[in-house]
């Protein structure tokens, strides 16, 4: 990100790119009717997602088979760390073909009922940013009560996000849905709040290699063609603060842990594979632990609870609205926007230097961390988690590092 002229205005990333909440709203609920109208039923989509499902739970018990799981346990463990994660309980289901029809029901209920934001640029760019911040542990203490502002959603973001999986393959996310969930584990059986978490490719993103290509002309082809937002990946978070009052020994056991499990699975799937997280940089993001998803939506929700961020409709047009519902104002009124919010100048001091204020011409994201919160009508501390969020001026430019400068 360069450096703004001190003599000119700086433009926001919503000038510089073109982007417009009115045109965003339009196309997201344009692209979401008809991914709506094309997904059920569609045999290429079902076969992409069956395989998924297929290559997810093989990975799994090949890792499980050179385990200290115990043998008779295994599937059981398998279906628990995928399906049952994900809100599907058992008995369970009895081949991918199943699961995979399972989770399209479960992707097309969230399309239809979930509320639609849309991101604009500067919200989507301080996302990434907090998302950085992130450790696999932080994910852990989402409570989905709390942090997150409806029980069905539906997020699509101002431009793709480039990720390269733990195979090696390469594609660009666009949007994510999530709903309430029930978890199902097992060893020992239990049930958690959960989120269920989908993504979804963009169909005509920056992603196109030949065999992208082929697909979606051959779809097209046989008058099935692909949706706009074709699914990509399912995911299940737990929603019910589990690791809140967890030591920090407790949590960077289970960084550990979810590293060393992420580290076999990546060399059953592509063998020599780096274990690095990229950070972003405008680029593409080396996925090897498959937790970008988690940590990208963990660090959205968030960020609107903290009111970091601020959802609300697409400013309403000069010329009067229509009444027909198919027409693009009805349209942008279905939809919500997520900004940065716009700080008072008393949001700009630092609230930890009583002596003097501190005015800063930078903004960056500040990692999860514990404080002892008092709370006055019980006349006690409590120890409760802060973060991810935004400090700094909200006209100042976002930096991915945490370093910030003190103007005196």
């Amino acid at each position: 990100m360069g450096k703004a002229s001190r003599s000119k205005k700086q433009r926001t990333r919503e000038e510089t790119s073109g982007w417009t909440a009115a045109g965003a709203a339009r196309d997201a609920h344009r692209r979401r009717r008809s991914t709506v109208d094309l997904l059920a039923g569609n045999p290429f989509v079902r076969a992409m997602l069956m395989q998924n499902v297929t290559t997810r739970m093989t990975e799994l018990r090949t890792v499980l088979g050179r385990s200290n799981v115990p043998e008779r346990g295994r599937e059981d463990v398998s279906f628990a760390m995928t399906l049952g994660k994900q809100g599907l309980g058992p008995p369970w289901p009895a081949g991918p073909q199943q699961a995979t029809d399972w989770q399209i029901g479960q992707i097309l209920k969230t399309l239809r009922e979930a509320d639609v934001c849309v991101l604009s640029p500067g919200a989507h760019a301080a996302v990434m940013a907090a998302a950085s911040t992130l450790e696999p542990a932080d994910v852990v203490t989402l409570d989905r009560d709390n942090d997150i502002h409806a029980p069905i959603g539906f997020v699509v973001l101002p431009e793709p996000v480039v990720l390269v999986n733990r195979g090696g393959g390469i594609s660009d996310t666009v949007a994510f849905g999530w709903q309430f969930i029930t978890q199902h584990q097992v060893l020992p059986t239990s049930t958690y709040p959960g989120v269920q978490l989908t993504t979804f490719m963009d169909r005509d993103g920056p992603v196109q290699p030949a065999e992208w290509r082929m697909v979606v002309a051959q779809a097209r082809a046989n008058h099935m063609p692909l949706p706009p937002f074709v699914p990509d990946g399912m995911y299940g978070l737990r929603g019910d603060r589990a690791a809140a009052e967890k030591t920090d020994a407790d949590l960077a056991a289970m960084n550990a842990e979810h590293r060393r499990l992420n580290q076999a699975l990546n060399q059953v799937a592509r063998p020599n594979t780096p274990s690095d997280v990229g950070e972003w940089d405008g680029g593409r993001i080396e996925d090897v632990n498959d937790d970008f998803a988690a940590r990208y939506m963990f660090a959205f929700w968030r960020l609107a609870s903290h009111g970091t961020t601020t959802i609300g409709p697409v400013a309403p047009r000069r010329s009067s609205p229509s009444p027909d519902a198919t027409t693009p104002a009805a349209a942008e009124r279905d939809v919500r926007v997520v900004r940065l919010t716009h700080q008072i100048p008393a949001q700009r001091t630092d609230p930890e230097s009583p002596s003097r204020d501190r005015v800063y011409n930078r903004r960056w994201p500040v990692r999860m961390h514990k404080v002892r919160q008092w709370y006055p009508s019980l006349q006690e501390h409590r120890v409760i988690w802060r973060g991810p969020y935004i400090k700094g001026p909200a006209d100042a430019p976002l930096v991915m590092g945490e370093k910030a400068y003190l103007v005196d």
